[in-house]
């Protein structure tokens, strides 16, 4: 069976959970806690990219996703707006943990969600044809978007 967009999109949400886990897990400003934070960062920057191109945005057209799509989008809104702020704290201050909790529980959020409703909704949208034409698309773009983040 060919791969579609949400066993790849999965696979990603997986990526994410786990570097949420090692963050909260990290030793306070530390290198390591620094490096998983960048990671994070870039796995959640270009995945949203990548799924807000090859997912939302045909699910947009459709009035069945709309609002679902709308949704979804504003939480990577959220999601970004706590990465900025950590960033500009910087990991070693009293409040960056904090924050790193807000943006693990934000996360979790959208991923249940995203998977237990907004899956649900779209599959109804999308053909078998599309589902699979947008995997390849979406991994694509993934990847590119990751190469391009690393570089910043």
């Amino acid at each position: 069976m060919p791969e579609t967009i949400y066993d790849a999109l999965r696979e990603s949400h997986e990526t994410q959970r786990s570097l949420c886990r090692k963050l909260l897990r990290s030793k306070p400003a530390t290198q390591h806690r620094q490096e998983i934070f960048t990671a994070l960062r870039i796995e959640l920057a270009a995945h949203a990219a990548a799924e807000e191109r090859y997912l939302y945005a045909p699910i947009l057209m459709h009035d069945m996703g709309l609002m679902s799509s709308r949704h979804a989008l504003s939480e990577h809104h959220d999601i970004d707006e706590i990465i900025e702020d950590m960033q500009s704290l910087g990991v070693s201050h009293r409040g960056w943990m904090a924050k790193a909790r807000k943006l693990s529980e934000k996360v979790h959020h959208h991923l249940r969600e995203e998977e237990k409703k907004f899956f649900q909704v779209s599959g109804k949208i999308l053909s078998d044809t599309q589902k699979t034409k947008l995997a390849r698309q979406y991994r694509k773009d993934y990847l590119r978007m990751h190469k391009v983040l690393a570089e910043r």
